[in-house]
């Protein structure tokens, strides 16, 4: 069965702040996160496998409205790969994801935050039967209710492992055509 790289909110307004979204500098994993989703990117690409980049549409007052600077993707995608344009956290919920990726596949998942839509996300797509890898260091979380980001990212895997995600490293071989 294919393999799908699924990328959520890697969004300039989440990976670029300044200035953007107040205290949004606190989310010490910009930089990791997009080293992380562009080797797997590339990974992905070299393979031949699916590419899903999510994006967030936030309202008037957000940073990431549809047509702002903080909505565009960070990465570019490249022909071929889709774009889904959420509501919710669920990048299921009112989309077509389910549509581009054929039942019972594996879904590499990395993005933006941890505790909120890659959550909601891969447990919907745990719901729906979908072998989730969940890409360790590929995910990132706000410090938030006194908590590192890190300690909640970690919180989280230690969750949706139990849920059924698998969790892999990097340099796992994920990817196949």
């Amino acid at each position: 069965m294919a393999t799908t790289l699924l990328l959520i909110d890697l969004q300039r307004n989440m990976l670029e702040p300044r200035g953007q979204v107040p205290g949004a500098d606190q989310v010490p994993c910009a930089t990791r996160l997009i080293e992380v989703a562009t080797t797997l990117l590339e990974r992905a690409r070299a393979a031949g496998a699916s590419v899903v980049h999510v994006r967030n549409n936030g309202d008037e007052d957000d940073p990431d409205f549809p047509g702002t600077p903080g909505w565009e993707l960070y990465q570019v995608p490249i022909e071929g790969e889709a774009i889904i344009d959420k509501f919710e956290m669920d990048a299921f919920a009112g989309t077509a994801l389910a549509e581009l990726i054929p039942a019972g596949s594996t879904i590499v998942v990395g993005g933006l935050p941890s505790d909120y839509c890659v959550r909601a996300t891969v447990l919907e797509a745990l719901r729906q039967g979908y072998d989730v890898r969940l890409m360790r260091g590929a995910h990132g979380a706000y410090d938030a209710d006194g908590k590192s980001g890190e300690t909640i990212e970690k919180e989280i895997e230690e969750e949706l492992r139990a849920a059924g995600a698998r969790l892999v490293e990097l340099r796992s071989p994920v990817f196949q055509a």
